[in-house]
């Protein structure tokens, strides 16, 4: 298993033998870090005040953030 991975890993070794870039992703990374940042701060509030709510919104909001929303704006283009 382990020759395997270093032959899979050895195309990325060399810092120009990497795939291409070729992503249209226009959108600033700006929006999602702060989203990100309100949901742990929304989820880190739930833990103190012992709010399931709070936690539970804190959650959805950083999925949203690094997973439901950068698939969203990719499928849409």
């Amino acid at each position: 298993m382990r020759p395997l991975l270093i032959l899979a890993m050895s195309d990325f070794l060399e810092p120009g033998g990497g795939p291409e870039q070729t992503g249209d992703f226009r959108i600033s990374p700006s929006f999602f870090v702060v989203l990100l940042g309100a949901g742990f701060l929304i989820g880190v509030a739930g833990h103190i005040f012992k709010s399931k709510t709070l936690v539970a919104t804190g959650v959805l909001l950083v999925m949203l953030a690094t997973v439901f929303l950068p698939i969203a704006v990719a499928l849409s283009r």
